[in-house]
């Protein structure tokens, strides 16, 4: 049997098991908290992977690589996302839990509004969310269809309609707890894929050492970073570009989705095994070493005037390139369903927390008066899911030049949430209108700094400092909140502090990270890196890539260090009975 049919018989199987989680989740929620966030009981194994793969998408199997080849390995330095994204759920995954547990709540617009005091917050979440949900979906909804359409021949129309509708029935029937059990199986053939596709490049080069000695003889400026920061030239990858965008990238975790998520789960156990281990390691090592391997392969290919490689233009053809040329018929389906596994793993959480945050912050709370029975929030949160579905596909066809955009809004607005999440989980303080002045101001200047490319950074970057900047402004002018909101937020600030205390050992650990964590932001991603193209190297690795290697291993430690011994991530027995008995509910469920 030919590839085509092995993809499809794969895509089959994919199919079935998607369709099965999606109809055992409709089976089993009878509440509304059971649809929308999985009735608080996500167990430790399903967190672990399907927020692993959820972390990272499409982009990650596909562009990744792509990137590499078109800007070289300095490209590579971007892989330390797998570091950036868990480093947000290091801070504040544990604390939102926490949050979920004692006083109920099911969207982040519940806890914004609760210890703000108001509802201005609320709708500026459903407003994040909404367009998070609808950006970020649309980028993934037309990347399956590109490579449906690359591998099998099947139209990009058709393909992103079939893409969508595997993804929306799993959501739309089952929920959260249906998004989830599909992501543990996501997990495993994304970075089996990409594993996969990097051992067919080097085997086709004759093995890593042939493949190394390859690159020995491309121009050194493949492997060189091009500066601290240029004025002159658009979308150069800097120095301070890498670091800003890594900044970007730490919005996915601090999303309204990922939030809504934290509260779903049944223990926040499974936190620091998923940030250190599950995301820093297992998806580091497949791209510091196998992604890499295909995007250097694919340029040496083109400068070696190979068939196919030598004309190519676009890097978002390179993995389906390789994959259609190296692969053989059962490798090829395997492959390609990891590459749709990394694109609904991150669509899907994205539509099913959409549609759970219009029907409980709007819906819910303002046309039905908190009325709704539970069957009838359930098949309303379905019809948002499909409303934002419906939205992603129109935003993703009406123009593919916007996607790119669209993407970068998306992960920007996640990093405005920081204002927030800052504000409620740690106590930074400044008043309610300073948190919503400074999410509006950041939204805005987002979207101009992206538009007219004013600063040499990425936008999340321009964005979050100047919402900061008006949130303290507030409090600098001497706006202060009423009595109301300054009691109910002085009893927040009391319990976590109280239940989430640091033992001697962590307070310790969380004195040696404030050393650990600023070093490894300077050299790994930061000004730091201008060092890399000439510092050392290893087992054959370029200097650059020896440097990615070495601060990615210490990133491992750093974040082992953050999440257990510093206990950012970790829970206690007395921590868990306090959350079970010391309940205050504010949310009617």
């Amino acid at each position: 049997m030919g590839g085509v049919t092995w993809v499809y018989i794969m895509l089959a199987l994919y199919v079935g098991y998607c369709f099965w989680m999606g109809l055992r989740g409709y089976f089993s929620s009878k509440t509304s908290a059971d649809y929308a966030v999985a009735g608080r009981s996500i167990p430790f194994i399903a967190f672990l992977m399907a927020a692993s793969a959820a972390s990272f998408s499409g982009w990650t199997f596909i562009g990744h690589p792509g990137a590499i080849w078109a800007a070289g390995l300095v490209y590579a330095f971007c892989s330390m996302y797998v570091v950036m994204i868990p480093l947000t759920g290091t801070f504040f995954a544990k604390r939102n839990w926490l949050m979920g547990k004692r006083y109920g709540f099911i969207t982040p617009g519940d806890m914004y509004a609760y210890y703000y005091n108001s509802e201005a917050l609320r709708w500026i979440t459903v407003l994040t969310a909404v367009l998070y949900s609808v950006f970020y979906s649309a980028v993934q909804l037309m990347a399956a269809a590109a490579l449906f359409n690359v591998v099998c021949g099947v139209p990009v129309v058709l393909g992103g309609l079939f893409m969508a509708f595997i993804c929306w029935f799993y959501v739309v029937a089952g929920g959260m707890k249906a998004s989830t059990w599909v992501g543990v199986i996501q997990f495993i053939l994304m970075i089996a894929g990409i594993i996969i596709l990097g051992i067919y490049v080097l085997n086709h080069f004759g093995g890593f050492s042939a493949f190394m000695a390859e690159t020995q003889k491309m121009d050194a400026k493949f492997f060189e970073v091009p500066g601290l920061i240029q004025f002159e030239q658009k979308g150069v990858w800097t120095a301070m570009y890498i670091l800003t965008y890594m900044w970007a990238l730490m919005g996915i975790q601090s999303s309204p989705a990922f939030t809504m998520w934290n509260f779903g789960l049944k223990s926040p156990k499974v936190l620091a095994w998923q940030q250190a281990f599950m995301t820093v390691f297992v998806v580091g090592f497949a791209l510091f070493f196998f992604a890499a391997f295909q995007g250097i392969g694919a340029k040496i290919l083109q400068l070696q005037g190979v068939e196919g490689f030598k004309d190519l233009v676009k890097d978002s053809a390179v993995v389906p390139l390789l994959m259609k040329t190296y692969l053989g018929p059962v490798m090829l389906g395997l492959v390609f369903m990891g590459a749709i596994s990394a694109i609904h793993s991150t669509a899907a959480p994205y539509l099913n927390t959409g549609g759970s945050i219009l029907l409980r912050d709007v819906y819910w709370r303002y046309f039905r008066k908190k009325q709704a029975s539970d069957s009838e929030q359930i098949w309303v949160n379905r019809l948002f899911a499909t409303v934002i579905t419906g939205l992603a596909l129109f935003v993703a066809m009406k123009s593919t030049a916007m996607l790119v955009i669209l993407g970068a809004f998306a992960t920007s607005f996640g990093v405005l949430m920081f204002i927030v999440q800052l504000g409620v989980l740690w106590g930074w303080k400044f008043p309610r209108m300073g948190a919503v002045f400074g999410l509006v101001v950041g939204m805005i200047t987002v979207v101009i700094t992206y538009h007219y490319k004013i600063l040499f950074i990425h936008p999340a970057a321009s964005g979050a400092g100047l919402g900061f900047l008006v949130a303290y402004l507030f409090r600098g002018l001497g706006v202060k909140d009423d009595q109301e909101t300054q009691d109910r937020q002085a009893e927040v600030r009391a319990w976590l502090d109280s239940i989430d205390a640091p033992s001697e050992t962590g307070r310790k650990w969380r004195s040696a990270c404030k050393v650990l964590v600023p070093l490894w932001v300077f050299f790994a991603i930061g000004p730091g890196i201008l060092l890399s193209s000439s510092a050392f190297s290893f087992s054959g690795f370029s200097p650059i890539w020896s440097w990615q290697i070495a601060w990615w291993i210490y990133a491992i430690f750093m974040m082992w260090a953050l999440c257990f011994k510093a206990e950012f991530s970790t829970e206690t027995p007395s921590m868990v009975e306090r959350a079970d008995k010391e309940q205050m509910l504010v949310i009617e469920q």
